[in-house]
């Protein structure tokens, strides 16, 4: 089985130089204040897409070979994932069939659209979802570009930690979502390959954290989806998870499960402390730190902000719920 590896993650970097924008990483001094640290924001939903995936999508669809490129590609997702793929599938020129389930938010389904692939429907979750485009591939030799787990797509993501430790080599932790562990996965096997003593930490919904379960269970199992807040963390790992299970084993040192209220509260904080509008995803790891008063004092550290692809009506819920927890 391919490992992904340091070497591949800088691969990745090369091949990406004008393809992904190099976010920003910025100094929050809101959180720095509330939290009795130095907190930085990398603002991954500064990407052309409003989101990190569009780094390991395009690493992945850059590397078929001319062969693969004709067929077309395919895959499932929550929504950004898909929506990467799409932009990076019209940017080269090739077809793609996006599979989604009917928990994922219309205006995330539109924006797919809007850049020339194909949406299909699927059931009420992503492994349903997942099931047509397998189907996809085994009838029509189309290429399946899984959401998290392919080591071009985690090689892609780990750009991101390179970025992190040229711009704050002193770094200490960094936070981001745990979904399928793309990301995660990513990020750890980067930031320790170049210093292990960085500590990576996870956070995600309370409800149907699928690789939290497995973690616990010790491999990959099946959970309920439920409707949250932070809509890109949902999905299960994959029963066949050939990666990104065994990565997250091995390189995330925390994880923690945050309740839809204090989700709400950190989107709303967000938009008053940062004055960016994002999704409920992006701030999982703030609200991890405020619900379970995870002990980051006096340590510099990095909240990778995910994404920013939020319905307003999403938005809307988190409001009404932040204000109705608070009185």
């Amino acid at each position: 089985m391919h490992s992904v590896t340091l070497r591949d993650i800088y691969l990745a970097r090369h091949l990406l130089q004008g393809q992904v924008t190099r976010t920003p990483l910025i100094h929050s001094e809101a959180l720095s204040r509330r939290f009795g640290c130095d907190a930085w924001l990398k603002l991954e939903n500064l990407q052309p897409i409003g989101a990190f995936k569009l780094r390991g999508a395009s690493y992945a669809i850059s590397r078929l070979t001319p062969e693969q490129a004709a067929k077309g590609v395919v895959t499932c997702s929550t929504g950004n994932h898909g929506r990467a793929i799409a932009y990076a599938g019209q940017r080269l020129g090739i077809r793609t069939i996006i599979c989604m389930s009917n928990l994922v938010p219309d205006n995330k389904v539109r924006a797919i659209e809007a850049l020339g692939a194909e949406v299909r429907i699927i059931g009420n979750s992503q492994d349903e979802a997942e099931t047509e485009a397998l189907r996809l591939v085994a009838e029509e030799s189309m290429t399946y570009l899984p959401p998290f787990d392919h080591p071009d797509i985690i090689a892609g993501q780990g750009t991101i930690a390179l970025e992190i430790l040229e711009d704050l080599p002193q770094v200490e932790m960094i936070f981001a979502g745990l979904s399928g562990g793309g990301l995660l996965s990513g990020i750890g096997l980067t930031a320790k390959g170049i210093n292990p003593d960085i500590r990576i930490i996870g956070a995600t919904m309370d409800k149907g954290a699928a690789m939290i379960a497995s973690l616990e269970a010790g491999h990959p199992v099946q959970v309920t989806e439920y409707e949250t807040l932070a809509d890109s963390l949902g999905g299960g790992i994959g029963l066949e998870n050939r990666y990104t299970f065994a990565l997250v084993q091995e390189v995330v040192d925390q994880y923690w499960k945050v309740s839809e209220e204090a989700i709400a509260r950190a989107m709303l904080n967000f938009l008053e402390e940062e004055k960016m509008l994002v999704e409920g995803a992006a701030v999982a790891a703030i609200a991890a730190i405020e619900e379970h008063r995870i002990d980051v004092r006096g340590k510099q550290i990095v909240l990778v902000i995910s994404g920013q692809n939020v319905a307003l009506d999403t938005f809307d819920q988190a409001r009404q719920l932040a204000t109705h927890s608070h009185s």
